[in-house]
């Protein structure tokens, strides 16, 4: 006959055993999950150096004659303009020739972008205090968020500093796209209610992660396109690139993080930069 003393102690041994038996497991998906993504990751970053390999000459040879084109459309421009011609018959030419560098100017930007996207990324790290960043992020876009009508505001920091290895120019081109591409979608979608759309940055740390949180009150991201966001040329606003979240995840890939996203759609989203944090 087993004693109580003797019970309780082959049952706590056995919710030891148990309960050890599950942490291991949790950590052994866990290590796994890492593990997929870093191949996942190792994967794309080949494709894209094989994509950038093939595709950078391609892109700097257009680039070159588009450059030819803009300068010469501006030569014509003047040429009209010191014309002997009628008002309106110089008038609609000046026009035709502004829409031509308008387009070749866009082109130029939608090659720069690709080139972003998949040419070769340089990294030049040093220790940044997000809090920083953030703040310049703010001081940057605050005019433009006015003039929209958007309260930009950034969340009360941490305390101590939250540090990562980053590329600053990077990291804010990231954060800025991730901003903008927030601001366009709000600006398409006033509120039900009539209030002024809300564009917040948070900063914070935990578990050797450092997150800056991009937050907005725009129409949200429907559950079924939050996978197809971040692929390239995928966009619903007219002359955007589609290339802005492509490019503002790679650079956190690039730095060993990433980008992910929390959207309720008719509410806002929260794109989030996480990255390692330093020391």
């Amino acid at each position: 006959m087993i004693v109580p003393a003797a019970l309780a102690f082959i049952v706590g041994a056995a919710v030891a055993w148990i309960v050890s038996w599950t942490l291991q497991r949790a950590r052994l998906a866990e290590r796994e999950e890492r593990a997929r993504a870093a191949e996942r990751r190792a994967v794309e970053a080949q494709q894209l150096a094989e994509l950038g390999t093939m595709s950078s000459g391609l892109a700097h040879e257009i680039k070159n004659p588009l450059s030819t084109v803009v300068l010469n459309a501006q030569l014509l421009r003047e040429d009209i303009l010191d014309a002997p011609l009628d008002t309106d018959q110089s008038a609609g030419m000046v026009r035709r020739v502004d829409a031509l560098v308008r387009e070749t100017d866009r082109l130029r930007d939608i090659l720069t972008d690709f080139l972003q996207y998949a040419g070769r990324m340089k990294v030049d790290r040093e220790r940044i205090d997000l809090r920083e960043v953030a703040v310049d992020l703010v001081d940057f876009l605050h005019a433009q968020a006015a003039q929209s009508g958007i309260r930009l505001l950034l969340s009360p920091p941490p305390e101590q500093p939250v540090s990562v290895d980053a590329d600053r120019g990077l990291l804010k081109q990231a954060a800025l796209n991730l901003m903008l591409n927030a601001m366009q979608a709000m600006a398409g979608a006033p509120r039900a209610d009539g209030a002024p759309h809300e564009l917040m940055l948070r900063i914070e740390r935990d578990h050797g992660r450092a997150r800056l949180h991009v937050i907005d009150t725009g129409p949200g991201v429907p559950p079924d396109r939050i996978d197809g966001i971040f692929l390239p040329y995928v966009t619903t606003k007219t002359g955007g690139t589609g290339l802005g979240l492509p490019v503002a995840r790679r650079i956190a890939r690039e730095h060993g993080g990433d980008v992910k996203v929390h959207s309720e759609p008719g509410r806002g989203s929260d794109f989030t930069i996480e990255l390692p944090s330093a020391g």
